[in-house]
């Protein structure tokens, strides 16, 4: 593909014609990108970045197969729903075989916000309660009625939460309300569930649904303990409200293990509706909701149809079962298994070895890294992780950050990243987080120590510097080379700080 503005215009005419409310990766600097093949993605320099955060891209950016698919089809038909065809029929077939029997009714939509929401229209429709509950820090979608159930959302704007909007904390076991050393987790946070439940219904409300993703991914990767979900779904079902398990960002294998993250938990946990997205189409927007036929006759039974122009359509379909033949060919989930324990293994390593390293968390290729200043108070390391993603960056290696407080460093890559990608990327962290911790040292006075719990205290001149990228972002980018060759900058913010 052609370039048909520099950099600087497009950044420029971005501003000008697109709404501003859409932030960009890598703000202060960021990258414009060309092409993308598998793990790999390439800027209008030819420049490579590894890619560790596109869980959209799931078995890899322009997967041969699947840009073959979707061409085939193109050239013969794309329609409707409302003609028979076999592609809709096929996909439903592979979707379900892949989920526990008595999720069985297919309703196609196009992004993961379209299914959440028409999850939640199934659930107040089943037994004509209104109300919902929410995981805190939640994040379901963009629409209105999904803004209203996501905390992450509306707790940074002006929206109020609605009185039919019921949060219960997140079941983080590292920074929650109920630790790792709590004699029982699970109960203490499913309970906290049913406290909402009595005090909604006391209130004369009633309870239409539970929502929360099966590993929460805004939230700063949290993995619930064992046996919360059973738990919360026994008090669920008691109300006569139903489970939706989210699985838009963490399905189609992710964990490795099973194919659906909420398989992870046990067979006694069975959702009653299932959200699927992005990774569905590799990139092409499909998403699907999965529901019992129970839920789908009460539905069915208001009276009001239900139609989505481009939901299901053949050539989506063909897509999606592109990319259910290329996660089967390729054991790209023996691929996460295998990857994911490996890089787990390498982090922890890491943890060992840097004080600001609070918490490695992850299943498969879904990992967290939580960055701290505190190692005992666990004082989230908000700025610290801007300036590890922009240095990583800077060698060639695309992270983000995400979490309540935006210091979780997440990892979720397209499933054929490899363990040389793995390596290469710890590498590179290893490398930043060195020279970083002894910057922080180097002013604060403080020996760190690996058998202790350490405190990185962060002065305020160092903390200015990590909170502005773009006071170093020139030297960054334009004094060095990426992909790990050169990069000058934690020498000059050395230099800076001990002048």
């Amino acid at each position: 593909m052609c370039e048909l503005y520099s950099k600087q215009d497009t950044l420029a005419l971005r501003e000008k014609h697109i709404g501003p409310s859409c932030k960009i990766f890598f703000a202060a600097d960021p990258i414009k990108i060309m092409r993308a093949r598998g793990q790999y993605m390439f800027d209008e320099k030819g420049e490579r970045y590894l890619d560790c955060i596109n869980n959209v891209a799931h078995v890899g950016h322009c997967h041969p197969e699947v840009v073959k698919a979707a061409a085939k089809q193109m050239e013969l038909l794309n329609t409707n729903s409302r003609f028979l065809h076999d592609n809709i029929i096929e996909f439903a077939k592979r979707l379900t075989a892949t989920l526990p029997q008595k999720l069985s009714v297919c309703y196609f939509t196009n992004s993961g916000s379209e299914a959440n929401d028409l999850a939640l229209r199934l659930a107040r429709q089943f037994r004509g309660h209104q109300d919902v509950i929410t995981l805190d820090h939640a994040y379901h979608g963009h629409l209105s009625s999904l803004i209203e159930i996501s905390p992450y959302k509306f707790q940074k704007g002006k929206d109020v939460k609605r009185e039919s909007v019921h949060v219960a904390p997140a079941p983080d076991t590292y920074r929650g309300k109920y630790r790792e050393d709590h004699e029982d987790p699970s109960t203490a946070y499913a309970d906290e569930v049913k406290k909402i439940i009595e005090e909604a219904q006391s209130s004369g409300r009633k309870i239409a649904a539970f929502i929360a993703e099966s590993m929460q991914s805004c939230g700063g990767q949290i993995i619930p303990p064992a046996g919360y979900f059973q738990k919360v779904a026994e008090h669920i079902h008691k109300a006569g409200a139903v489970f939706i398990a989210d699985e838009v960002q963490v399905g189609f294998g992710r964990v490795g293990r099973h194919f659906w993250s909420f398989q992870m938990y046990g067979e006694d946990f069975v959702p009653d509706i299932v959200t699927m997205g992005k990774p569905m189409g590799n990139g092409h927007p499909i998403s699907c909701v999965v529901t019992t036929k129970e839920i789908a006759e009460a539905f069915s039974s208001s009276g009001m149809e239900y139609f989505n122009t481009y939901g299901g359509n053949p050539v989506s379909c063909a897509v999606g079962l592109a990319v259910l033949d290329v996660i089967e060919k390729e054991n790209l989930q023996v691929n996460a298994v295998r990857v994911g324990d490996y890089l787990l293994e390498l982090l922890n390593e890491q943890k060992a070895k840097h004080p600001l390293i609070g918490d490695i968390r992850g299943v498969g290729l879904f990992i967290g890294i939580d960055l701290v200043t505190d190692r005992e108070k666990r004082t989230p390391a908000t700025a610290e992780a801007q300036h590890v993603i922009y240095e990583m960056k800077g060698k060639g290696i695309l992270l983000s950050a995400d979490g309540p407080h935006r210091n979780v460093l997440k990892i979720k890559p397209p499933m054929c990243f490899t363990e040389e990608d793995a390596k290469f990327m710890v590498e590179q962290l290893d490398g930043i987080l060195t020279v970083l911790e002894e910057i922080m040292d180097s002013k604060s006075g403080i020996v760190v120590s690996e058998n202790t719990a350490c405190r990185t205290k962060m002065p305020k001149e160092v903390h200015a510097e990590l909170s502005n990228p773009s006071a170093t972002k020139a030297r960054e980018i334009h004094s060095g080379k990426r992909n790990g060759v050169c990069t000058d900058q934690h020498a000059l913010l050395s230099k800076r700080l001990k002048t």
